[in-house]
């Protein structure tokens, strides 16, 4: 006897609610077509569906994404570094409290060591014919930012081949929900054979008909719901093995748009603005704001910053800043509007000489109309570098920090932005030694300076 089984997966939604209702009403219909078939049928999400840049997550502190998850019935998902590094320790705890379905990350723990209750190594589904389907799932490996926040994650790896091995002995089919990206999953499939579907995400890539690798099938549906991934498989209960795998995506933009579909997209942002409507003080004057020049708003955050790391300078840019904040009263909900970024503080030490190579490339006269994706960067433009602290004297090309020339073997406290010390920009970032605040965001430094 030969067995059918259908998979649905999404991943890296990052809150685009304006894929959602499409999304939701597609699975519904899906669902009910293969039950009418007999067929059986589940639904994974691959991590990510949070990003706090969105006001109904902020508002809701995820709350939300796990509310909508919930109403189109998941049956495992994993989490994804924006579930994992972008709320506090309490946060994340309590984020899966009213979860109707298991959340499968076998490489987090907490600092003592604990696997937390809401996390499983692995669970496993029973289709309607008895054949047993074991879901892993596995994060990716942001150390420096989990051990900030009192967690702890370990070698992705070593835990999937660990849970791995256990589940091969109970299961007929093993599927990993994968929050790694591509190049690590396709290792993953050289090195672990009896994976036989790999399910995948976080580097946003896209596999419109699978891609088989060792021969395990890859499938991944790129980002922000633009797509739905879908996996069909056949299984051969006479010789108890997979005898065929196949995968492909079917694209949200083409799929009939939802019932009230705009409603819905503006209801979930009057809520956003509902659960941010806190004031937090009240502008006599407005914060004018250009991403393009030093502007009062630019640098009132960029001394916020480096008061906020006790640093001796600091530097950032002004595209961080989506706009000005007018007169008048001033709400959690405007800093979260000009200030969507999941991005936060960070205290690096530099010698004298490597502050001077950061600073002569933060020149470059090409980077502040440079667009900027990932990173943590929600904006579009980097904007022009500014300064608290730190001065370039005219016609000389020498920089001072507070009024002193910077002595070369001098180690500076220097104040910046998470997204500058992943090596893209400045490669003495990199390697310096790094403070991260966490959990706070550049958004909370600036409230606590506007009050």
């Amino acid at each position: 006897m030969k067995e059918k089984i259908y998979l649905y997966h999404t991943n890296d939604l990052h809150s685009h609610f304006e894929n959602w209702p499409r999304i939701r009403d597609f699975i519904g219909q899906r669902k009910k077509y293969h039950q009418l078939e007999n067929e059986n049928v589940f639904l994974f999400d691959i991590g990510d569906h949070v990003d706090r840049s969105h006001s109904l997550t902020e508002g809701s502190k995820g709350k939300e994404n796990i509310r909508l998850l919930n109403e189109v019935g998941y049956d495992a998902v994993t989490i994804g570094n924006n579930e994992g590094i972008t709320f506090s320790h309490n946060q994340l705890q309590h984020l899966y409290d009213e979860a109707e379905f298991p959340v499968v990350v076998a490489n987090l723990f907490t600092e003592k060591g604990v696997r937390p209750e809401w996390a499983k190594p692995y669970t496993i589904l029973t289709t309607s014919k008895g054949t047993k389907l074991g879901i892993v799932g596995v994060t990716a490996e942001y150390g420096p930012f989990y051990e900030r926040l009192k967690w702890r994650v370990t070698s992705a790896k070593d835990e999937l081949k660990a849970q791995v091995r256990v589940l091969k002995e109970k299961v007929d089919i093993v599927i990993f929900l994968s929050h790694l990206g591509i190049r690590e999953d396709e290792w993953v499939a050289e090195e672990c054979p009896d994976i036989d579907i790999i399910m995948g995400g976080h580097t946003h890539h896209v596999l419109e008909d699978g891609k088989f690798h060792n021969k395990t099938l890859l499938a991944a549906a790129g980002k922000y719901g633009m797509y739905v991934g879908q996996v069909e498989i056949e299984f051969d209960h006479s010789i108890k093995r997979v005898t065929a795998r196949s995968a492909k995506l079917v694209e949200t933009a083409l799929l009939p748009a939802s019932l009230q579909e705009e409603e819905e997209l503006c209801e979930w942002e009057r809520q956003g603005k509902e659960l941010l409507s806190t004031a937090i003080t009240t502008l006599e004057k407005p914060l004018e704001h250009n991403p393009l020049s030093t502007s009062p708003l630019s640098q009132l955050l960029c001394s916020a910053l480096k008061e906020w790391c006790k640093a001796d300078c600091a530097f950032l840019t002004g595209g961080l800043l989506l706009d000005a904040l007018p007169e008048g009263p001033v709400t959690e909900y405007d800093l979260h509007r000009i200030l969507p970024h999941p991005i936060n503080p960070c205290l690096v030490e530099l010698s004298g000489a490597e502050l001077k190579e950061v600073l002569r490339q933060s020149k470059n006269a090409e980077w502040p109309t440079m667009e900027v994706k990932g990173l943590g960067f929600r904006g579009t433009i980097l904007g022009a570098f500014i300064y608290d602290g730190i001065e370039l004297v005219a016609d000389t090309n020498q920089f001072l920090v507070n009024h002193e020339p910077i002595i070369n073997d001098q180690l500076y406290r220097v104040a910046t932005v998470d997204m500058f010390t992943f090596g893209y920009f400045f490669p003495e970032l990199q390697r310096a030694k790094k403070h991260y605040f966490m959990p706070e965001f550049l958004r909370d430094l600036l409230k606590q300076r506007i009050k």
